[in-house]
């Protein structure tokens, strides 16, 4: 029987900072034993992102949980606020769509500056490779980042170095959110390693829409009608080719990976698409109408499954030798992503010490709640 972490028994948000993918070294990390209730000391944030996510942490900043939090910017793509009037506002989400100054990253920082705060945060719930581009800056500049932004840590191996030395100065890195929405991944993983274990292993759903489209697809509707119903229901991005394309769970499996040691580049990872080739440079509405497409490729491949009393998953693979991949499998009824429900995420880490049966980390995956609740679990842990 696995070893199994879910949400309901995870203690904490998730720990801060990173391990060098040479040689292991001492964590900056925020503590993850205890699950703060308030900042012990006040911490200045500006926001930059104020959509589906950071509209929730919004909604969680003016709640007795961040009583310690100070809130002295906040930015959507276009417009910024950082007088304490309109930031009080519990319409500021909506008054930035309206109104505001013009971005400019630098009045946001001095806002920070002049907190008088020794704790100054910047919270990136943007998925902006720009911005992410920019966390090493601000680590190295005595700032703390606490992001839900992958394109860093998950993007090319030199930014993903480049951050690494940036926190060796100091800074420290929230990214609880980067990795299934705040399920204790990495948390665990970095503790692990500290206890001398290593990962050998890894294999999971990494992905909440993903998991839900193949968590439904029994073959009784086609692909593309429960694909417009998870759109609808907000579990994919707008343009659903960003979930099917994979790019996204390789992102999360290169963080893991190089949490644990693999200093895997991006291209070293293969993605299998599930948007066929003469769908992927179209528009976004022409895609939309087009998706049925994708429904005899699909149905093959299921009907093959089925036939070995298998079904479909879409997973991401890592072994010991540090080959990458991620794609459609067939699992066996037995395999545990065969027993997932709803938008659950699973990790599967077989390690030195989880050699027989691997420990099992599963959860809801996917939502702006639980992904704002873990930016301000990093938030929290800071004070």
């Amino acid at each position: 029987m696995s070893a199994v972490l879910d949400a309901g028994t995870a203690a904490g948000a998730g720990s801060v900072g990173a391990i060098s993918v040479a040689m292991p070294l001492p964590q900056k990390s925020i503590a993850t034993e205890v699950a703060p209730t308030a900042a012990a000391s006040p911490v200045a944030i500006v926001l930059l992102g104020t959509g589906v996510v950071g509209g929730a942490l919004l909604k969680l900043l003016n709640t007795p949980a961040a009583v310690g939090v100070r809130l002295v910017g906040a930015a959507n793509s276009r417009r910024q606020q950082t007088a304490a009037a309109q930031l009080a506002s519990r319409g500021l989400r909506e008054q930035l769509n309206r109104e505001g100054d013009p971005r400019d990253n630098a009045s946001l920082l001095a806002a920070l500056d002049a907190s008088g705060m020794a704790q100054r945060v910047i919270v990136d719930a943007t998925a902006s490779a720009a911005l992410a581009a920019r966390h090493a800056e601000w680590l190295s500049r005595g700032y703390h980042v606490v992001t839900a932004n992958k394109a860093l840590a998950g993007g090319e191996l030199p930014g993903w170095r480049a951050l690494q030395a940036a926190i060796a100065c100091g800074g420290r890195y929230g990214d609880s959110a980067t990795v299934g929405a705040g399920l204790p991944v990495l948390s665990t993983l970095r503790r692990l390693r500290r206890c001398g274990d290593s990962l050998l292993t890894l294999e999971g759903v990494f992905s909440g829409s993903l998991s839900w489209l193949f968590n439904q697809y029994d073959g009784s509707r086609p692909f593309s009608e429960l694909l417009r119903e998870a759109r609808r229901l907000g579990y994919t991005e707008p343009d659903p080719r960003s979930d099917l394309s994979g790019d996204d769970v390789a992102r999360k499996l290169l963080i893991i990976a190089r949490n644990a040691g693999f200093a895997l580049g991006s291209d070293e990872v293969v993605v299998e698409s599930l948007v066929p080739v003469a769908l992927r440079a179209l528009d976004a509405e022409s895609f939309l109408a087009r998706m049925e497409e994708l429904d005899a490729p699909l149905a093959a491949r299921h009907a093959e499954a089925t036939s070995r009393g298998h079904v479909l998953r879409f997973l991401a693979r890592l072994n010991q030798r540090g080959l990458a991949r991620v794609g459609l499998a067939e699992v066996p009824l037995t395999h545990p992503a065969a027993r997932l429900h709803g938008t659950d995420n699973q990790f599967a880490l077989s390690t030195t010490r989880y050699n027989t049966q691997p420990l099992v980390i599963q959860g809801p995956g996917a939502g702006p709640e639980i992904t704002a609740q873990a930016l301000l679990g990093d938030v929290l842990a800071l004070g």
